[in-house]
């Protein structure tokens, strides 16, 4: 039991996505728990965002917030996704894209303009990086997409009705319910609940097991979607590998501009880290629906990424708790 205990500990993120796998698979494809699957799928959509408020609100208590200030790592980064997001609008209107062309390109687009995961600062803090520089940069990358969404969607597909101001309030709200709320909360415990902060902070690698249960929650609304597609399979095949491509290019871009800045670690979670959820519902509200297939893979790519950075981490004996 100690064995699998301590394996659990070390493949985290890995085992909850072979468990949302699974459970979903089981409950899918068995006809005797399809009531139970209906009974449970709305109470996993009302978990989920309890859990994203957790793994914030955990991570931030621990945050010094005097130290939230932009850094010169920041700008780069913000540039770089700024630059791949007007590559791939520019390819879509120069070769006039339609069909399962621009859909290719709308699930790559998504996968760029979505923020930074309001879980990376989780990953970064695990990996020995600067907790409170990706905090930071986490609120920032969120202004950039609100920029940059009701700027590009119009520019590539006619249909997506969107106005700048609806678009930029939508995500400020969703920013500030899943970013600003639990860093508020955060704050007045630190400062007030001085027992319950300490204990909190005690608790080793909370924020890091309360994102594997999300992740677990994730992966299965993910493999749900693929399996629900409406494509070959071979499409969908394209759509993942691209993913895969895009998602390596992303990290490897984030840390080469890091490295000139001492910051390796939080500049590649801060360019390759996404919120796919965000990203998957942009796309079912502004673009193709199949194009959402695109973060939904991209979200497996980048927790296999994650957990191979933590696994070279711990073998170097440089893994830090959060």
């Amino acid at each position: 039991m100690s064995s699998f205990i301590r394996f659990l500990k070390n493949w985290t993120l890995p085992a909850a996505m072979v468990m949302g796998t699974l459970l979903y698979l089981i409950f899918a494809f068995t006809p005797p728990l399809a009531p139970l699957a209906d009974f449970f799928s709305p109470i996993c959509d009302r978990i989920l965002p309890l859990f994203m408020f957790l793994i914030l609100f955990v991570t931030f208590c621990k945050v010094d917030f005097r130290k939230l200030i932009p850094v010169r790592w920041h700008l780069w980064v913000g540039i770089q996704q700024i630059v791949f997001v007007f590559i791939i609008v520019a390819l879509v209107l120069w070769f006039h894209l339609k069909g399962d062309a621009l859909i290719l390109m709308e699930a790559i687009l998504t996968c760029i303009i979505g923020p930074c995961a309001a879980a990376a600062p989780v990953v970064t803090a695990k990996l020995g990086g600067n907790l409170e520089e990706m905090t930071t940069y986490t609120f920032l990358s969120n202004f950039i997409t609100a920029l940059l969404i009701p700027i590009c969607f119009p520019m590539i597909d006619k249909a997506a009705d969107i106005s700048f101001m609806a678009a930029f309030l939508k995500i400020l709200y969703e920013v500030c319910v899943v970013l600003i709320l639990p860093m508020l909360l955060a704050f007045i415990v630190k400062h007030t609940l001085h027992r319950f902060h300490r204990w909190i902070c005690s608790v080793k690698d909370l924020s890091y097991y309360l994102w594997g249960c999300s992740l677990m929650m994730v992966t299965g609304t993910t493999v749900k979607n693929i399996v629900h597609a409406e494509t070959t399979p071979i499409f969908l095949c394209l759509i993942a590998a691209l993913g895969l491509i895009l998602c390596i290019v992303q990290f490897a871009t984030g840390r080469f501009i890091g490295h000139y800045f001492d910051s390796t670690v939080e500049a590649g979670q801060a360019l390759g880290q996404k919120n796919t959820a965000f990203a998957i519902w942009i796309a079912y509200t502004y673009l193709n629906p199949l194009s959402s297939v695109g973060p939904g893979c991209y979200i497996l790519w980048q927790n296999i990424i994650n957990s191979v950075e933590i696994w070279i981490n711990r073998k170097k004996g440089l893994e830090r708790t959060t």
